[in-house]
């Protein structure tokens, strides 16, 4: 069924769940997408596997990078979406409500109706970012074509509660190894048990104080948790190797070098296995272009603690924000669902930056 791009933006985020689309399964909405942007002039639309871009170009003195993507993490009995209330509050249920889709249905209302925004805009609308980083529609796009990723800001509609959030924390996984000897365990005298080497590390991890720390005005706080732990051979045997998987999610004042090197001092005499690594994102609330968003939309922009993709945006140059509809708690639950009231007011404090002083 096409997109009807008129319907509000709580009926356009309905249409858009109601399209299946976990991962690797996007075609069919990115299909839709081009079918309803591609006849409006005052959109350039361009296609790379099943992102899709639509640009304006006013020849505007500034640009702004506006994205959501397009999958969902699979269903559980959560489609197609309904309309419940609770406690007087309106609610859209079902999966892809709040990570992302919302955020997205705003995004495709606002790029079909603002004809001649006050700055030029490139809508970004990308595959695969609840998979694994090498299959990120948005990282592919940016080694296709780098030339889209010309602009002075970048807004991605993550949840946010309809909230500026600002940068957000890297994240980086390790595995951190003690090793010993081998015995049977009636003479585990002989040997030298790894389990119980790695339990200063258990104890380090759970007496660990939080770090919080300012990035140009915001307060990231920091955390480092076990989040796996292996070892063992038999139940007769005395194991020589036991691991633990260590979450560190880091401040964007830290490179994750840096975080890597912390994590070195911090287990200093264990193996220390790097599994994953991503940076984090300043703020960029410096840049006049998000200043002017912040006061747009109204409120206090807070520090993103989880990563997401503004991190790309950021590692280009570009000074990145998340604002979107829907409470992060609720992305990926089997009960996700987003107020309806923050679909209008995101719609409303985006349309009132992009249209230009005076309408807000």
């Amino acid at each position: 069924m096409p997109l009807d791009l008129t319907a509000t933006s709580i009926d356009l985020t309905r249409q858009i769940c109601d399209i299946e689309s976990v991962s690797g399964n996007e075609q069919t909405l990115a299909d839709a997408i081009v079918e309803a942007l591609s006849p409006l002039p005052h959109l350039e639309v361009i296609r790379d596997g099943d992102t899709v871009v639509a640009r304006t170009n006013l020849g505007r003195e500034r640009r702004a990078l506006i994205a959501g993507h397009l999958d969902t993490v699979p269903l559980n009995g959560n489609l197609p979406t309904r309309f419940e209330e609770e406690g007087g509050v309106r609610y859209l249920w079902g999966r892809g409500t709040v990570d992302m889709k919302a955020g997205v249905a705003v995004q495709l209302k606002l790029a079909a109706e603002l004809t001649a925004p006050a700055i030029d805009v490139t809508w970004m609308w990308y595959d695969h970012e609840e998979v694994n980083a090498e299959l990120n529609g948005l990282g592919r796009l940016a080694r296709n074509r780098p030339d889209l990723f010309v602009g002075d800001f970048a807004i991605l509609g993550e949840p946010s509660n309809g909230v500026v959030e600002g940068g957000c924390n890297g994240n980086l996984r390790v595995e951190v190894r003690a090793y010993g000897l081998r015995a049977h365990s009636a003479r585990g005298w002989v040997g030298d048990n790894a389990i119980h080497k790695i339990a200063p590390i258990l104890d380090l991890l759970a007496g660990y104080t939080a770090r919080e720390v300012e990035v140009d005005g915001l307060v990231y706080r920091e955390g480092l948790n076990a989040v796996g732990i292996s070892g063992g051979v038999a139940g007769n045997i005395i194991p020589d190797e036991a691991m633990v998987h260590i979450n560190y999610r880091f401040a964007p004042s830290r490179s994750s070098q840096e975080a890597i090197a912390y994590l070195h001092e911090l287990f200093a005499g264990y193996e220390i296995t790097v599994v994953d690594r991503a940076d984090g994102a300043r703020p960029g609330l410096d840049a006049p272009l998000a200043q002017e968003f912040v006061a747009a939309v109204g409120g206090v922009a807070k520090p993103k603690y989880g990563w997401t993709d503004v991190a790309r945006f950021s590692a280009l140059g570009i000074p990145a924000v998340n604002y979107g509809p829907g409470d992060p708690l609720k992305a990926h639950a089997d009960d996700e669902r987003v107020d309806v009231e923050q679909i209008v007011s995101v719609e409303a404090g985006l349309r009132a930056w992009l249209s230009g002083p005076g309408t807000h």
